[in-house]
């Protein structure tokens, strides 16, 4: 079998904070752990396990999502008056990249702890239908 992700370990300050936040942007359900770790499941059974940290470097991790899901987290980016940008390199600040995305969208958002969201509609190297 080939190798799959099964979970990775994302470091928050605040990790109950942190969690939460991915799980409401995502529509996902509610972080689930206890202690040291809030655990995050996505689509494909991966887990974004938070870890509470009080040093360490902001992390990007990226979520492909259907057109729907991507304007249901849009408006859940708004509600939260969270801050975005159509690129990582948080140069074009409260827009969404239509440009560099193969015919989708994305946008990047920022958690509590400046870790970056990348929300897209076509993953690199696909083609436009």
């Amino acid at each position: 079998m080939p190798a799959r992700l099964h979970h990775t370990i994302v470091h928050a300050s605040d990790n109950v904070a942190a969690a939460a936040f991915l799980a409401r942007i995502l529509g996902l359900r509610a972080p689930t752990g206890r202690g040291p770790l809030q655990r995050v499941r996505v689509a494909n059974d991966v887990t974004l396990e938070y870890a509470q940290a009080v040093e360490f470097a902001p992390q990007h991790h990226a979520f492909l999502l259907t057109e729907d899901e991507f304007d249901a987290a849009y408006a859940r980016i708004l509600d939260e008056r969270a801050r975005y940008w159509a690129d990582p390199g948080r140069t074009r600040p409260a827009e969404i990249d239509h440009r560099h995305h193969h015919g989708g969208r994305g946008l990047c958002v920022e958690d509590p702890d400046g870790n970056l969201i990348e929300v897209l509609t076509r993953p690199a190297g696909s083609e436009k239908d």
